[in-house]
């Protein structure tokens, strides 16, 4: 079953989530989906009463498109309750936004699983989602089962972390968290066992202790399912992490009962810059820890530099995205462990070539496939504006379109071009069998940066050409659907 374009706001639930994937006997939804949905400020009159926007109950159910904003009371804004099977959920290209914080605990929002099944595998993927202002608690994300992963998530301006909180083998990659030096504001916090920490951009975080921009947590000593299990065998790699107030943090939480460090742990092919000290909190000291490939810099270190290590200026700069890449002179580059080639890709999409790169970026000229997030990229369809014109003050040198973002995308991507003059423009889909399938622009347009919306909800899946035409020049890109 799809639901499919509707709209909840300014209401309440009288009794359980806004949405739920079950009857009212008990049986569970499968194969479902909710998209291009929002639910926007269904608040109750009293915050201490308990209900989700969404609880996600079955296996193979897909969130996808919608807009969830505004709540303010107690509970998760999205949940996904876990039973013997795997649930193998897909939550993708939501806009999750103005989450105000909450006095007490359970207000995150996304968790997925709880503490009492935190040992199950679940297999939910949260992927290509926007976080805006999400403030409930400490844990924007809360992962309580195995087997999840998180990526190409955007979160913006949010007070708390994606935390591993309960269960193992999760991998969290490719994420931008652009926190914007926000009170408590920070990245990823680590407990369990054989996670993958690869690839994620983290700049600015004001946050401190548990909200550090990367946190591995103590555990405790035969810790029952709602305390902390050690960290052990956790892989920490590529990742950038810029200008943050506590950059890594080892052993957080550590007292009497939190006493076991972080075990077998591997920091290798990261850039960590800052020039708040140290780059290397030791809140305890961890067991056997691997460091090789890193890049320190902007500060001082917080222990002696390891061997295979530097402590040396990355050259980042800036491009017109915002986000700190390598320099064409990085000493970073080609200066990663090839021992611990754990990514192929780098935070852009693009292909590490050879010996990689350290941190999340690879430097190179191919197309960027992959940036982050922005509001006018997620939720809701009939949200999303077609075309915003001249973003930039100067005009274009020449005439081009970039990559469509993302790609492959489902049903929506976004697809940016530059005019150098003005003139009648034209933006159409084929198919591979060269028939149009649809316009998506046809006027004449001024010189300047335009960014167009293609909705793809009426096509299947397949591959597709974007062909690009203004003053007898033609630019064709390919893009991939999937549904």
């Amino acid at each position: 079953m799809i639901v499919d374009g509707f709209e909840f706001k300014n209401g309440y639930s009288s009794s359980g989530a806004v949405v739920e994937f079950r009857d009212n006997s008990g049986n569970e939804s499968n194969h479902c989906r909710l998209t291009n949905t929002s639910i926007e400020d269904y608040n109750p009159t009293y915050t201490t009463i308990d209900y989700k926007l969404v609880s996600l109950y079955g296996q193979y159910n897909r969130v996808d498109h919608c807009y969830l904003k505004g709540k303010n009371h107690q509970g998760t804004t999205l949940v996904v309750w876990l039973s013997s099977n795997p649930n193998y959920h897909l939550i993708d290209s939501n806009y999750f936004a103005y989450r105000p914080e909450y006095p007490v605990n359970g207000a995150e929002t996304i968790r997925i699983g709880t503490s009492d099944w935190s040992m199950y595998d679940s297999y939910t993927t949260v992927e290509y989602n926007y976080f805006e202002e999400c403030n409930g608690e400490t844990e924007i994300i809360s992962s309580k089962s195995c087997e999840n992963i998180y990526r190409y998530n955007t979160f913006k301006d949010c007070q708390g972390t994606l935390t591993l909180r309960h269960g193992n083998r999760c991998t969290v990659e490719g994420n931008f968290f652009l926190c914007g030096n926000k009170t408590n504001s920070g990245g990823i916090r680590i407990i369990g066992e054989d996670h993958k920490i690869l690839n994620n951009y983290i700049e600015n975080s004001a946050g401190t202790s548990f909200k550090s921009a990367i946190t591995l947590m103590n555990g405790v000593p035969d810790s029952p399912l709602n305390r902390y299990f050690q960290v052990k065998r956790a892989v920490v790699a590529f990742n950038t992490v810029v200008n943050s107030r506590v950059t890594l943090n080892i052993g957080a939480g550590k007292d009497s009962e939190l006493s076991l460090p972080p075990l077998d742990c591997k920091f290798v092919n990261n850039i960590f810059y800052s020039t708040q000290p140290p780059l290397v909190t030791f809140t305890d000291n961890p067991i056997n820890p691997i460091w090789s490939g890193n890049t320190f810099y902007g500060t001082s270190i917080g222990m002696p530099l390891p061997p295979n290590n530097y402590n040396d200026d990355p050259k980042l700069i800036k491009l017109s995205d915002n986000i700190y890449r390598l320099a064409s002179n990085s000493p970073a580059i080609n200066r990663s462990d090839i021992n611990y080639n754990y990514v192929t890709k780098d935070m852009d999409g693009q292909q590490r070539v050879g010996i990689s790169d350290a941190g999340a970026d690879e430097y190179s000229q191919d197309p960027i496939l992959i940036k982050p997030l922005t509001k006018d990229d997620v939720g809701p369809t009939w949200m999303q504006p077609v075309v915003s014109v001249n973003e930039i003050t100067q005009i274009p040198t020449q005439f081009s379109m970039e990559q469509n973002y993302p790609n492959p995308f489902n049903p929506s991507t976004s697809i940016i071009y530059y005019l150098p003059s003005s003139g009648k423009v034209s933006l159409k889909v084929f198919n591979l069998l060269g028939k149009e399938v649809a316009e998506i622009v046809n006027e004449q347009q001024s010189a300047g940066k335009y960014i167009v919306h293609f909705h793809g909800d009426k096509l299947s899946t397949g591959i597709y050409f974007f062909k690009l035409s203004n003053n007898n020049q033609h630019i064709v890109k390919k893009g991939i659907l999937i549904k």
